[in-house]
C-alpha cells in the first residue's frame, strides 16, 4: 500500500490543494518500508488526485481539503482520511495500527 500526505517540513500540510510536495509512504505489513517526496510542480488542486494515483497512492491522509479536491480524490478511487494534523510519519504509523483519528468533514476555506 502507498499512502500520500501533503507534506511540509515533516508535518502534514493543512491545505491539500496548496501543497507544494507530497510524501509517499510505502507500507508493508505493519511498517513503513520506503518513502519518496514528490513535487506538485504547479499541478492544480483538481488534478492532484490524478498525480497521486499515477504515483501509486491508494490512501490520502490530509488536513483540510476543499470539496472539489475531495470529490477528485474519491472519484480516483483513493481512500481519504482528512482532518489530521501533526507529524506525517506518526500519522502513517497510526493509520497502520488502526489508531488514526480523523474526521472527513475537514475543509479548506
Amino acid at each position: 500500500m502507498r499512502i500520500a500526505i501533503p507534506y511540509q517540513d515533516g508535518q502534514i500540510n493543512q491545505h491539500f490543494g496548496h501543497a507544494e510536495q507530497f510524501r509517499l509512504f510505502d507500507v508493508e505489513g505493519n511498517g513503513i518500508i520506503a518513502g519518496d517526496v514528490i513535487d506538485t510542480a504547479g499541478v492544480n488542486h483538481g488534478d492532484l488526485a490524478a498525480l497521486l494515483k499515477s504515483n501509486g497512492a491508494s490512501v490520502v491522509i490530509c488536513g483540510g481539503i476543499g470539496d472539489g479536491a475531495r470529490n477528485a480524490v474519491i472519484s480516483a478511487g483513493l481512500a481519504l482520511c482528512s482532518g489530521v494534523s501533526g507529524s506525517a510519519e506518526e500519522a502513517v504509523a497510526a493509520y497502520i495500527n488502526g489508531d488514526l483519528e480523523y474526521g472527513n468533514n475537514a475543509t479548506c476555506d
